[in-house]
């Protein structure tokens, strides 16, 4: 009951901070059913600079300017650099066509292993035209195996 009588209370003092002059509706079986509320306090009081602005660094002087550049600045970098420049970069298409050179060696793997041959060929280009240097053409060139 008292949170209730608190919230209430708060209610009211919200209201006639906002609307300067508030009366609410009563809930009774008598003539006081009527509420009458005053204009807003902003139509009451011109509005008024504010004091304690903070700018964003996009205009020092004026502060819808500041924030319409803040935001469209950030809209512009995060929401199409970044979200739109993800999608566009996830679902592009292989142009160095990795996912092709990977299935076709499966298939070649494939192939070889239902025909019995070894998975890479030792002999896959054939020796007689391989030209190797001699030992004198070789001298003292250290070869590591």
């Amino acid at each position: 009951m008292a949170s209730a009588l608190g919230r209430v209370y708060n209610y009211r003092r919200l209201m006639s901070n906002i609307y300067g002059q508030t009366r609410l509706i009563s809930t009774s079986k008598n003539n006081r059913e009527t509420a009458t509320v005053s204009e807003p306090v902003e139509q009451l009081h011109p509005k008024r600079e504010e004091k304690n602005w903070i700018s964003y660094g996009f205009d020092m002087k004026d502060k819808e300017e500041d924030r319409n550049a803040m935001h469209s600045t950030m809209f512009f970098s995060v929401t199409l650099c970044l979200v739109v420049g993800s999608f566009i970069w996830a679902y592009s298409p292989d142009y160095q066509n990795r996912d092709w050179a990977q299935r076709e060696a499966f298939l070649e793997l494939r192939r070889r292993e239902a025909l019995g041959l070894p998975h890479i060929d030792p002999n896959l280009i054939d020796p007689d035209k391989v030209i190797l240097p001699t030992d004198e053409e070789l001298g003292d060139t250290e070869i590591i195996i």
